[in-house]
């Protein structure tokens, strides 16, 4: 609030209250009589109205539903003292940066004179720091005319606010946390831009990890703090020093420069982790500001679910990469599916249909899942839908139950209702050709509450072939020419009529697992594959 002294107004000249009776004619006299006396006992509708006025109420609720949508010369309209009020109603949720307060009146009480109460609880949400919750009261006295308004008074607004004391906001700068890598090397947003948005919510991005400030009571005339009315945010690990990540330095910054010089400027997020303890190695967005795509993100992940429709077939044997399925360009359940560019492998193998992300192939054994069991697959061997605890906020995947066949038929291409994005791909990957999930983590410590199956042995060695397969033969030749053992899935997913199809591709090479995703890339192979094999390029297959 500013400085001005606000002074409580009253009105005089109150005119008496008026009782609910009223003059009645000669028949509704003879009518009480013939009635026995009931009226007599006080009983009928001679009782005088003992109860607030109903009009006080409503009065009060009009004021508090202006104030809290910003009219304020309506609410100070309906007030003793309008000038002032409207004054004070804007300097208080100005001066406090308070928008879209929610005002709850509660029931009226009427005084012994007359006046009428009506208390209500305020939650006014302060500008970037939380909700400060409290409780005050509407005085209403009846005017003159019959109306009603609000007997204005500054405790009204707070039960504290007086001609002595306001309330004055106060903001604590905060900044990221100083970060280093898992060598000790600091990691500064200047050099690593992608970083920016992650470093900002380590160690959860719950309370405390936000802004900080409070709201205090203060005298007008000294500004001494009198108390502190509420507080924001709260004292966390980064004031302990630098927070100690599980990133590393050459794998964050060539994540970096794979995006930039290869994501065409498309929005785009890539996540490179360990496959034997699932601590993450990089973390990449573009543009490098604002939503944390890497983490956060909500994607269909096309065929490189595949990956988990494939664990969930070989699991019951319900098929072997040697069984024929048909790959045609189009199929229809419900609606037509259709394979990228239209190809088709008429007589290939299950094998065959993996390397080349035949989707007619994958949808066309639907029938040999139950409608939950690509779900419960996703959920009992990669942790997926489960809750992560990264150290950082994270989405951790959704694969729900199908509605009809048309919508199981698009899950088990990676598409419908399934979510995920490059953290829970990366890992999908890692678990794939390991057999063993690993919770995925950014800092050391975080509470681990996943409980998951091994996958067998016999399952991850056909896995890996097949992910070996379609770098060498498949559609991730994009990674052929690199050296080592790599392993690859492309994927592309649907976004919308009138949006080109999202570009995807996961990857692993000794003991990394990556996982990219180019929005509106068409393929994967065409705008994932040149980022990971950028990143895959420029890190030595020796540092994993």
């Amino acid at each position: 609030m500013d400085h001005h002294d606000y002074t409580s107004v009253t009105t005089g000249g109150r005119r008496p209250r008026r009782t609910a009776l009223r003059a009645v004619t000669a028949g509704a006299v003879v009518l009480a009589v013939a009635a026995g006396g009931a009226f007599a006992a006080g009983l009928g509708p001679f009782e005088r109205d003992t109860g607030p006025d109903p009009a006080a109420g409503k009065q009060a609720r009009a004021f508090l539903a202006d104030w809290a949508a910003g009219r304020l010369p309506s609410a100070a309209g309906r007030t003793t003292s309008p000038g002032t009020a409207q004054r004070v109603l804007d300097s208080f949720t100005t001066g406090l940066d308070i928008s879209k307060p929610k005002l709850t009146a509660e029931s009226a009480a009427e005084g012994e004179d007359g006046t009428v109460t009506v208390p209500f609880t305020a939650r006014m949400p302060v500008e970037g720091l939380g909700t400060w919750t409290y409780e005050s009261r509407l005085p209403l006295r009846e005017q003159s005319d019959g109306s009603w308004k609000v007997d204005w008074t500054l405790s009204l607004v707070h039960p504290r606010l007086s001609d002595t004391e306001k309330f004055r906001l106060e903001r604590e700068e905060t900044k990221p946390p100083e970060v280093t890598d898992r060598e000790g090397t600091a990691l500064s947003g200047a050099e690593f831009p992608s970083l920016g948005p992650v470093m900002a919510r380590l160690g959860g991005g719950g309370e405390g990890t936000g802004p900080r400030g409070a709201i205090h009571l203060v005298d007008r005339a000294t500004g001494k703090v009198e108390r502190t009315e509420a507080t924001f945010g709260a004292r966390t690990v980064r004031d302990a020093g630098p927070v100690r990540t599980t990133l590393d330095a050459d794998w964050q910054a060539a994540a970096e420069k794979a995006l930039a010089a290869h994501a065409d400027g498309k929005n785009a997020a890539l996540v490179a982790l360990r496959i034997d303890d699932g601590e993450i190695l990089a973390v990449a967005n573009t543009p490098s500001s604002g939503f944390n795509r890497a983490l956060s993100g909500t994607y269909a992940p096309g065929s490189t679910w595949k990956l988990v429709t494939s664990s969930a077939l070989l699991l019951k044997d319900a098929v072997t990469p040697d069984d024929v399925v048909d790959c045609p360009k189009y199929l229809t359940v419900g609606k037509r599916f259709q394979n990228v560019e239209l190809s088709e492998h008429p007589g290939a193998t299950f094998h065959k249909d993996f390397t080349e992300s035949c989707n007619t192939a994958f949808i066309s054994l639907r029938d040999r899942l139950d409608d939950g069991e690509l779900g419960d697959v996703a959920r009992k061997y990669f942790g997926v839908g489960q809750e992560w605890h990264v150290g950082a906020p994270s989405y951790d995947g959704s694969v729900p139950v199908p509605k009809d066949e048309t919508e199981k038929a698009a899950s088990m291409i990676g598409q419908g209702r399934v979510q995920a994005n490059p953290l829970i791909m990366a890992s999908v990957t890692a678990t794939a050709v390991s057999g063993t999930f690993h919770q995925p983590s950014l800092t050391e410590g975080n509470e681990d509450t996943t409980s998951t199956t091994p996958l067998p042995e016999g399952v991850v060695a056909q896995l890996r072939q097949m992910l070996r397969a379609t770098v060498t033969d498949g559609t991730a030749r994009v990674l052929s020419d690199l050296p080592g053992e790599i392993g690859a899935k492309t994927g592309t997913a649907e976004v919308s009529d009138d949006q080109d199809n999202n570009g995807w591709l996961v990857a692993h090479r000794g003991n990394v697992a990556v996982a990219c995703v180019v929005e509106e890339g068409v393929t994967g192979g065409g705008s994932a594959g040149p980022v990971v094999r950028g990143l895959l390029a420029a890190v030595p297959g020796d540092s994993e």
